[in-house]
């Protein structure tokens, strides 16, 4: 068991929650203290893949304590230096575009914008059905800056989405890992997973 802080922040790529949940309880089995994290659509949509509040109790459950879901709640994050490390998982499209372009306007770009402020690493497990259109700008943007690291990703689906990419959910703890060092992962890029 690490000592290491880690904030674990969830975006809404709903089709994704069990096996980011999953990855989560391997995140928690390495290390001693996990805050969760969920962007104000994550936190209260029920969508085909389940139930808000039944994510939610397995969330926090898992953790040993309550999700940070507002501003307010997760703002102190930077100026308390809380974290050692953020991850973001799932990433979507849009949060990848938000984190690319400085915006900082919900719970989870928020966190990162605050705990950046002390050059921390944060790692991003890329969920997006436009990785391969319009949001891959914003991965080769976030690629080349500082303190920002990635946890392999592939097509998921290439011919039935050939632009969606999503990463390989077991591969949180290794990257983990790695960026605390300084590291990324390699490869970054896996082949198609189908």
């Amino acid at each position: 068991m690490e000592h290491a802080c880690v904030g674990f922040a969830m975006t809404g790529s709903f089709c994704t929650f069990d096996t980011v949940i999953d990855a989560l309880q391997d995140v928690k089995a390495h290390y001693e203290t996990v805050i969760p994290i969920m962007s104000e659509t994550s936190y209260s949509t029920d969508s085909r893949f389940g139930l808000a509040q039944e994510f939610i109790t397995k969330i926090e459950n898992i953790c040993g304590q309550p999700i940070r879901k507002t501003i307010s709640e997760v703002e102190p994050i930077g100026p308390r230096k809380l974290l050692d490390i953020l991850v973001v998982a799932p990433c979507t499209g849009n949060t990848l575009a938000k984190l690319a372009n400085g915006i900082a306007d919900t719970t989870v770009t928020l966190s990162c914008k605050s705990h950046l402020r002390n050059g921390r690493p944060v790692v991003l497990a890329v969920s997006t059905n436009d990785a391969l259109g319009a949001n891959a700008k914003n991965i080769g943007t976030l690629l080349a800056r500082k303190h920002f690291y990635f946890v392999p990703f592939g097509q998921d689906s290439y011919s039935g989405k050939p632009n969606s990419m999503v990463a390989d959910m077991t591969k949180i703890v290794p990257t983990i890992s790695s960026a605390l060092q300084g590291i990324q992962i390699q490869p970054i890029l896996l082949s198609s997973h189908q």
